[in-house]
């Protein structure tokens, strides 16, 4: 029997080392040495054996790099050692002054560096132990970043496993941090945009963001259909670089299997890193990838150490930024593009025109107020410019090559996706449309009306909520109170159990409190603590409908522009419909549950930290919201307590440095009992 058992432990083992071995060679060096369907039927092979023996599964098995339901969020982790940035170089001449300054620093006459396209992608740091996978953490502040570990796992260029061997050869053991950048292809890119066009959803800005928002969605089989990929630029062993050249530290990471940009030079002086920036220059559009730059940093480790840092950026690199690219052409007509938060964006539909590798048929304008600043008339030759941006902008008129005046612009006086009322807030820039229901931002307002602070609906995420309105089962958030099962089990990925659960939820969610039901309804700059204030001060969500500008100006914390915009929202006739169709399912529209015995904690602000041991920090928020207190994310002068649970975050240290008490749940309990 152990025979046979540790034969099926040498087979697991054998299948996935044969998987990560053509994963390598596909997603890291691009050279595949078999076809997509030999490739799958070897994952099949060993997705079917851990099924047969789910205790002979292990966390770096190829199989599970996409595994685990959609999370809540994304936990926030300290960097052992901070993430950052790079100081900017625009010319040549400040090229030379930052060489000069190297070189006067270490009294050197020369300086040997190390040239790398600048990746325009987000930096990620990612922790090994013992060869295996542990931690994915985004660059955040620098200082603390998020947890995107599962989504991370998706990368097929990031290995889960590194072998001993290759440990060995690195000189490494234990525990070591990869840094470096994710990024989205320019074909992933486009298809994703195309797909989010057909979906009726607005389009990436650029790779970057894309890539961004890719590695926080909180469903990792959605990350991982986006195909991202992942260029490590630096290695860190008990916090520092374990080697003495950082080409060194780039060829290690080679070895270890990551897959290490190509596209780099060791150059023996400026002069030579200056020309390697000029042919990249001319070459960039014929990456696979967006770059913005050439990074340069001095190749010696001692040296770097001996050069230091300022607080904010390393004195011994620099990023070299690329001029933005321009064209000129003809703007052939002006439409407006409706955002997912209701936005009006006018976009310029220009003469088709070559420009960074792409050929460019339109523009943002941004706002009606960028119009009249540019003096922009439809039919006016223009100059655009592309810089990170895919969609680009426009720069200028040329009023020189203007032969008569053309048409000028008009912002509709009604939404052209719903022909909802549209407004513009005093003081805002952006012409909105009011409608909560409007096609172009229902998905965007479902997935607010169901999330965690607001109905709470589990199990309702972006994909299932795309599916749910491209099928035209939703066309407003009260028909998901009229989903029924077989519609649901009609779609992918859900089964009569996922059905029922999410009926379930949907049904349960009838009964949230009014401010939840106030929050939900995605009302501009009406917030959670917003909500709390307006459901205390009215009780009932139709005494809040009929409220007047005045009465509502005149809440605690309401100023004139939330009012206008709890206002506007309610005229919307469509709206008033949604919310006539919610009373009708039951939904609470009065101000019920617990009522607050006292006001002991009136006037007094709270920062919640850490895990408390006996209440989650929603229900502390709502304990001391209800006996009058107020709680912050951010500690400062004026906070009054912070209370520290356990696995505290930077917010006790910041509680400690400017003087303010620190009390644990215990204390906190005795305060809301006098």
């Amino acid at each position: 029997m152990k025979k046979s058992a540790a034969k099926l432990q040498n087979q697991l083992e054998h299948l996935r080392e044969q998987i990560r071995s053509h994963e390598h060679k596909y997603f890291v060096e691009d050279k595949p040495q078999i076809s997509d369907a030999e490739f799958d039927a070897l994952v099949n092979e060993l997705r079917q054996l851990e099924a047969e023996h789910p205790d002979l599964i292990t966390p770096d098995s190829p199989t599970q790099r996409v595994g685990g339901k959609p999370r809540e969020g994304f936990v926030q982790i300290p960097h052992s050692t901070p993430m950052q940035s790079l100081d900017n170089a625009y010319s040549e001449e400040e090229l030379l002054d930052f060489d000069r300054r190297v070189r006067e620093g270490l009294g050197r006459e020369s300086v040997e560096y190390v040239a790398e396209l600048k990746l325009d992608g987000m930096s990620m740091a990612v922790r090994y132990k013992d060869g295996v996978l542990g931690k994915a953490v985004t660059r955040g502040d620098g200082s603390i970043g998020e947890d995107v570990t599962q989504n991370a796992r998706t990368i097929r260029s990031l290995p889960l496993k590194i072998s001993p061997d290759d440990m060995k050869k690195a000189g490494l053991r234990g525990e070591f941090e990869v840094r470096g950048e994710v990024l989205l292809g320019r074909k992933a890119f486009e298809r994703i945009n195309d797909e989010r066009e057909e979906s009726g959803l607005p389009r990436f800005a650029n790779p970057r963001n894309a890539a961004a928002g890719s590695i926080r969605i909180l469903e990792p089989g959605i990350v991982a259909e986006r195909h991202l990929d992942y260029f490590p630029y630096l290695l860190l062993a008990d916090g520092r670089v374990p080697f003495a050249e950082h080409w060194e530290t780039l060829e290690n990471l080679r070895r270890l299997g990551l897959k290490v940009n190509r596209n780099r030079k060791k150059c023996c002086d400026m002069q030579e890193a200056i020309a390697y920036c000029a042919e990249w220059e001319s070459k960039r559009d014929k990456l696979p990838y967006e770059i913005d730059g050439v990074v340069i940093k001095v190749n010696s480790i001692p040296l770097q150490q001996e050069l230091g840092s300022t607080a904010r950026a390393p004195r011994w690199a620099i990023a070299y930024k690329y001029a933005a690219q321009q064209a000129t052409t003809r703007v052939e007509r002006i439409e407006i593009q409706v955002g997912r938060t209701g936005a009006l964006t006018p976009v310029a539909h220009l003469t088709p025109v070559p420009l960074g590798g792409v050929t460019v048929q339109r523009a943002t304008l941004h706002n009606e107020d960028e119009i009249r600043r540019l003096g922009l008339r439809i039919g006016d030759t223009v100059v655009i410019e592309r810089g990170g941006d895919v969609i680009p902008k426009v720069v200028r008129v040329d009023l020189e090559a203007r032969e008569k005046a053309g048409e000028e612009f008009q912002m509709p006086d009604a939404c052209p996706v719903c022909k909802g009322h549209v407004m513009r807030a005093e003081g805002a820039v952006a012409w909105r449309c009011m409608n909560a229901n409007c096609p172009a931002q229902l998905k965007e307002s479902i997935l607010h009306f169901a999330g965690r602070k607001a109905m709470n609906i589990d199990g309702l995420g972006e994909a299932l909520v795309d599916q749910l309105v491209e099928k035209k089962f939703l066309q407003n958030v009260a028909d998901l109170y009229q989903l029924k099962q077989e519609q649901l089990e009609a779609l992918d990925r859900m089964g009569k159990k996922s059905a029922e659960n999410l009926l379930r939820e949907i049904d349960r969610s009838r009964g949230s409190s009014l401010d939840r039901l106030i929050f939900s309804l995605g009302i501009r700059f009406v917030g959670e603590r917003t909500a709390k204030l307006l459901a205390g001060h009215f009780g009932s969500l139709d005494q809040m409908m009929t409220a007047s500008q005045e009465e509502l100006e005149g809440i605690f914390e309401v100023g004139p522009k939330v009012a206008a915009s709890i206002r506007a929202f309610f005229e919307e006739q469509a709206n008033r419909r949604m919310v006539e169709r919610l009373r009708k399912e039951k939904l609470s529209f009065e101000m019920t549950g617990f009522q607050p015995r006292s006001n002991t904690l009136a006037g007094k602000t709270f920062v919640l930290t850490g895990t408390l041991e006996h209440v989650t920090r929603d229900e502390a928020r709502r304990r001391i919201e209800q006996a009058g207190g107020r709680v912050t994310g951010t500690v400062s002068k004026k906070t009054d307590y912070v209370v520290a649970g356990a696995d505290p975050g930077s917010k006790l240290e910041k509680a400690r440095e400017l003087g303010v008490p620190i009390i644990h749940e215990q204390e906190l309990d005795a305060l809301l009992a006098r």
